[in-house]
């Protein structure tokens, strides 16, 4: 007697939550990020059932991040904001033991436990928020949602701008990048200033992955 097989095929487009309708969730290809990157997708969803613009959405999402991690920010700040202000009390330890670095170390340290500082602690929140970040942008690179949605001047939100191209080289002018990182210089523009290190930290912290 013939043996009966049965097997079911999908064709169309990798959307979450079409997917998990059918059973099939590791198909988005996260990888290891797959476990933040879901919840992300789904809130993004949410947010566009709300207001039907996939633009619109990816705002809320980001002012949604910065609110819940507003507590790590704050403490990041009010940590570098002393580190500021023990700058000039740094510099004196720096020019007195300069060809002492043994003795330029443990005085450093001393400053930081009379002064009840520490320099990790404006480093450590941005660490954290890393993964999320990291998330996102793989969310936002894969998501099949973006594609021909659109946003304002933007018509298509999964591909660059493009405007002008017949004007201007390489594809024609990206507005957002532009925007984003003129965005970036402001805000580390009001951030209070700490040591070299926490400067770097938090240039990795606010610019995307590339």
């Amino acid at each position: 007697m013939p043996a009966k097989r049965s097997a079911v095929f999908y064709a169309g487009p990798k959307k979450q939550a079409l997917l998990w309708d059918l059973g099939m969730r590791d198909v988005m290809e996260f990888g290891m990020w797959s476990w933040l990157c879901y919840p992300v997708v789904w809130a993004l969803n949410l947010f566009n059932d709300w207001i039907p613009n996939y633009g619109i959405a990816i705002i809320l999402l980001t002012l949604l991040v910065r609110i819940l991690f507003w507590p790590l920010t704050h403490k990041s700040t009010v940590s570098m904001r002393r580190m500021s202000e023990i700058q000039p009390k740094m510099k004196e330890i720096r020019e007195k033991f300069k060809d002492n670095p043994q003795r330029l170390q443990q005085e450093t340290w001393a400053l930081y436990r009379n002064e009840k500082v520490n320099p990790m602690s404006s480093c450590l929140p941005m660490l954290v928020q890393i993964p999320v970040f990291i998330a996102l942008f793989n969310v936002l690179r894969s998501a099949v949602e973006l594609r021909y949605a659109p946003f304002l001047w933007i018509g298509d939100l999964s591909e660059p701008e493009g405007l002008f191209a017949s004007w201007f080289p390489f594809g024609g002018l990206n507005i957002l990048p532009l925007a984003m990182a003129g965005l970036t210089m402001l805000q580390s523009a009001f951030t209070p200033s700490g040591d070299n290190s926490q400067q770097r930290m938090m240039m990795v912290s606010i610019m995307p992955p590339l």
